[in-house]
């Protein structure tokens, strides 16, 4: 976490200076980015919220991408992830959306 910790401070520090804004929808980190952008003091100033969107019923849910819109897509893919990015970046109205994807254990 300390190594996290550490990128996460650049990026705020970046993100401040520049005055934008950041959302996050996670996977298979299951929030730990979100965590480490969390840990950072002043994360109000850059941080607007996030997900860990794990399953089929949270994608639909939360970031509100139906079945149809998957249709050639894997769960597990660079267009899946910012597919993501662009949907959390949408719903919470920010300057950035970071995403990840990924198969864990």
């Amino acid at each position: 976490m300390n190594a996290l910790t550490s990128i996460a401070e650049q990026v705020a520090a970046k993100l401040i200076a520049n005055k934008q804004t950041v959302a996050v929808a996670e996977s298979s980190t299951g929030g730990l980015i979100s965590a480490s952008l969390l840990a950072v003091p002043g994360a109000s100033a850059y941080f607007l919220g996030g997900g860990v969107i794990y399953t089929r019923d949270a994608r639909r849910a939360l970031m509100d991408i139906p079945d149809d819109a998957m249709r050639g897509l894997r769960s597990s893919s660079e267009p899946y992830a910012q597919l993501l990015a662009r949907q959390i970046r949408e719903r919470l109205t920010t300057d950035w959306g970071l995403s990840e994807t990924g198969a864990a254990g």
